[in-house]
C-alpha cells in the first residue's frame, strides 16, 4: 500500500487557505480515523478498586451537603479517555454515588438512561416514573431515559451503588440535558412483582398499560437464584450468565447498553472471546481475577474494572469452595443498532 501523504507536505500558503475556509484535508489523516484491521482504541484496561473509593466517597459525605451536590457521586474515569472526559468507555459512564441516613436527592429527569447497581447498605430507595423501588445489594434499577427519578434513604447506615450511563454517546450527540421536577407521588404496583416469574406474563385482558419499561427493579435475590438453577439444571454450560431483558419484549432492559449477570464456578476459568463492543466488570459477591491483555485486576467485592473493545478477557474465580458473582455492562446493543458488531476468533 502507497504511503499517503503528510499534512507538512502541503506549502504553507494552501494549509493557511482551507483552514481559513474551515476545510481540511482528508488525506494525512485518514489512517487515524480508518486503521487498518481494527479500530484505534482509547479506552484502557482500568481496575477501580472499592476499598480506595469508599473512604473517600464517606468524606466526601462530610465535606460536601447533598443539597450542594445534589447527586454525590465519585466517578470512575478511564486514564485513556483524559479524566476530565468522565467516562470508563466509548460510551458508558461509571459514577458511585453516595445516599445518606435521612437524605434525599431531588427528582430530576434527563435524557441518557442509566442503571444503578447497589453496592452496599440499606434503607434507601428509588422513585422512578412514580414506582417506588427499595434498594438492596445487587439489585439493578433502572432509570431510562426521560423518566423523573428520585433517591432517598429511610435506613441507618450509609448506601452506596454504581451508576451506569449512557452519557459520553448522548453528550458527544449534543443531546444531553436535565431538567428539575417536585418530589414525586408514589404510585400502587410494583413491576418487580408483576413480573417476578419467568415464562409468565401479566395478561391484560381490559386495558394495556403501555409501559415503554414494565420493570424498573431487578431483585438480585432473584437474578442470584436464576444463575444457581441455571447452574445446577445445565452442568455442560461453559457461561452461566443471564441478560437483564424487557419482560414484554424479551429485548434488553435499555436501548443503548446491555446489562448481564455472570456465575463462576468454583475455580472456573472462563475466556471470553474479543468482541467489538467495550465492557464493564462489577464484583457482587466473591473474588475474580480478571485478564485484560497483558493487564491482571484482582476483583474482590464491588470492585470494578473495564476493558476495551476487540479485547479477549479472561475471568478466574480462585475459589475452589464458593461461586462467584459478576454484574456486567457492555455497549452491545448500541453495536448491534449501527451494525458494527463483531466477534474476532
Amino acid at each position: 500500500m502507497n504511503e499517503l501523504g503528510r499534512l507538512e507536505d502541503l506549502p504553507q500558503d494552501y494549509r493557511d487557505a482551507l483552514t481559513q475556509r474551515n476545510l481540511v484535508p482528508l488525506w494525512p489523516s485518514l489512517r487515524g480515523v480508518l486503521p487498518p484491521h481494527i479500530p484505534t482504541r482509547q479506552t484502557t484496561a482500568t481496575h477501580w478498586p472499592y476499598e480506595t473509593i469508599k473512604p473517600l466517597l464517606l468524606q466526601a459525605g462530610e465535606l460536601t451537603p447533598i443539597e450542594k451536590a445534589e447527586r454525590r457521586v465519585l466517578v470512575l474515569a478511564n486514564p485513556g479517555h483524559g479524566l476530565e472526559k468522565m467516562q470508563a468507555s466509548p460510551a458508558i459512564y461509571l459514577g458511585m454515588q453516595l445516599l445518606l441516613p435521612g437524605e434525599w436527592a431531588p427528582s430530576h429527569r434527563h435524557t441518557p438512561n442509566a442503571v444503578r447497581m447497589v453496592v452496599e447498605g440499606e434503607g434507601a430507595w428509588t422513585t422512578v416514573d412514580g414506582e417506588k423501588c427499595m434498594m438492596s445489594r445487587g439489585d439493578l434499577i433502572l432509570t431510562p431515559t426521560g423518566l423523573w427519578h428520585e433517591h432517598g434513604h429511610d435506613g441507618q447506615e450509609p448506601v452506596v451503588w454504581l451508576d451506569v450511563l449512557d452519557l459520553p454517546l448522548v453528550y458527544y450527540m449534543e443531546a444531553s440535558y436535565h431538567i428539575n421536577g417536585d418530589r414525586q407521588k408514589q404510585i400502587v404496583g410494583r413491576g418487580d412483582r408483576a413480573y417476578a416469574r419467568g415464562g409468565v406474563l401479566p395478561t391484560p385482558v381490559f386495558q394495556r398499560t403501555n409501559k415503554r419499561y414494565p420493570m424498573l427493579r431487578y431483585s438480585w435475590v432473584d437474578v442470584k437464584a436464576a444463575l444457581e438453577s441455571l447452574a445446577a439444571d445445565r452442568p455442560d454450560l461453559e457461561a452461566i450468565q443471564v441478560t437483564y431483558v424487557n419482560p414484554e419484549t424479551g429485548e434488553d432492559a435499555e436501548n443503548i447498553l446491555g446489562f448481564y449477570a455472570l456465575m463462576l464456578r468454583p475455580g472456573q476459568t472462563l475466556s471470553l472471546p474479543a468482541r467489538s463492543p467495550a465492557q464493564v466488570f462489577h464484583q457482587i459477591e466473591g473474588s475474580v481475577e480478571v485478564t485484560v491483555q497483558s493487564q491482571v485486576f484482582a476483583l474482590a467485592q464491588a470492585d470494578t474494572c473495564c476493558a476495551p473493545g476487540y479485547t479477549a478477557v479472561r475471568l478466574r474465580n480462585g475459589s475452589t469452595e464458593h461461586a462467584a458473582f459478576v454484574f456486567i455492562a457492555d455497549e452491545a446493543p448500541l453495536h448491534r443498532k449501527l451494525g458494527v458488531y463483531e466477534v474476532r476468533d
